[in-house]
């Protein structure tokens, strides 16, 4: 359901917006609070946790290690201006630690099993491999309603 159909449900829309997009924005900042943007291949648990690969050493990732509440934006960029909407989230973003890694493991695996992809090897994922898994766990989520104004998304 997009924000121009006749009943504007919030959940709906963001629901689509997470299961119809592949990549969403990252926005980081570091310990000065200098910005970052990223763009991100993700899978998500409902709307609460979103899951990514990413190198330790890239910026948005050492970001994360000096401040962990980050901004994610997911949204259509095919759709003309006015005519789409875009889910917007609060974060707290962390390393995935081994309490949770099968957890983040499982939904990084399902959404690329979805997409058509190779399931990921948990050794690609883990030192001293070139990639680590993250994950955001959504403090705030909004979506953009038919007059361009954000609305809580519950």
């Amino acid at each position: 359901m997009t924000p121009d159909s006749a009943v504007f449900d919030p959940d709906q829309v963001a629901r689509a917006l997470v299961a119809d997009n592949s990549y969403l924005t990252l926005a980081t900042a570091d310990a000065h609070g200098v910005p970052w943007a990223s763009p991100v291949w993700f899978g998500a648990r409902e709307l609460d946790v979103f899951v990514w690969a990413s190198k330790p050493g890239a910026r948005h990732s050492l970001n994360i290690v000096h401040n962990s509440r980050v901004s994610l934006v997911i949204f259509d960029s095919s759709r003309s201006p006015g005519a789409g909407s875009a889910l917007y989230l609060s974060a707290d973003a962390e390393l995935v630690g081994d309490a949770e890694f099968d957890d983040a493991l499982a939904i990084y695996n399902a959404r690329s099993l979805e997409r058509g992809l190779d399931r990921w090897d948990a050794a690609k994922l883990r030192e001293p491999a070139r990639h680590r898994l993250y994950r955001a766990v959504a403090l705030e989520r909004f979506v953009l309603d038919d007059h361009d104004e954000r609305v809580r998304v519950s």
